[in-house]
């Protein structure tokens, strides 16, 4: 079992102090690129009605046997499991794997993806910009790598993200000079929650026009299903 140390988990905390208390508080976001943002704790409990519309459309998307990856309080396999479909619910936080099974969720796994093995699936499932976990472009490959292995053929990877590159530019519109040397959508975050903070890590937003060909190479094929109204967009990679 590859998880999340309990003291270094401030996700998982807020997960299960709002589900024990019906009491919601912030989860702080620090970033590389912008100043500090917060999740509601209550967030990961929403219902399929006080979804985005992207959300909503990527759920739609799904089928056959399906594996949520970093499924978090586990609103999605709700639904999936609402709708009678075979989901397995995959999380590498063990305070959200304990949620998650109190709220009914039949397959719950605490592992990490990259080291998950099991059987085969018709559907992986990324949202909240879940492919984030890649961290880096390299990541992307090694992702990309272990949904070959967890696909059946012709199976599907549902994602949402966003092209930052918007971030770069002044309220002038001139381009402000990034620093960082890799590509511009891999950041660095670190979450806190009451008194747990968590360790630093790499997060990738991935543009569709880079994304494309890194797919291809891997035996994808890059579906954009649609678009949101600020950068955002989900996608679909078919296994071919």
């Amino acid at each position: 079992m590859n998880t999340i140390s309990e003291h270094l988990d401030p996700l998982g905390h807020a997960i299960k102090d709002y589900y024990e208390s019906d009491f919601s508080r912030d989860i702080i976001v620090e970033s590389d690129i912008a100043e500090d943002d917060t999740i509601s704790s209550k967030y990961f409990f929403r219902s399929y009605e006080n979804m985005p519309l992207l959300e909503q459309l990527a759920l739609k998307k799904c089928y056959g046997k399906i594996l949520d990856v970093g499924a978090a309080a586990g609103c999605h396999s709700l639904y999936f499991h609402e709708q009678g479909l075979d989901t397995t619910a995959l999380e590498i936080s063990k305070l959200c794997c304990e949620v998650m099974t109190s709220r009914g969720i039949r397959n719950v796994i605490a592992d990490d993806y990259f080291k998950y093995k099991d059987e085969k699936y018709d559907t992986l499932l990324f949202l909240m910009n879940g492919i984030g976990i890649a961290g880096t472009l390299t990541g992307l490959e090694k992702l990309l790598i272990k949904a070959n292995q967890l696909l059946n053929t012709g199976g599907i990877l549902v994602f949402d993200s966003s092209d930052i590159d918007y971030m770069y530019y002044d309220q002038d519109g001139s381009k402000l000079i990034n620093l960082n040397s890799n590509y511009y959508g891999e950041l660095s975050y670190k979450m806190k929650y009451s008194s747990f903070t968590g360790k630093p890590f790499k997060w990738l937003f991935i543009d569709p026009g880079t994304l494309e060909p890194i797919g291809r190479k891997f035996g994808f094929k890059t579906e954009i299903i649609a678009y949101g109204n600020h950068f955002d967009y989900l996608g679909v990679l078919t296994k071919i």
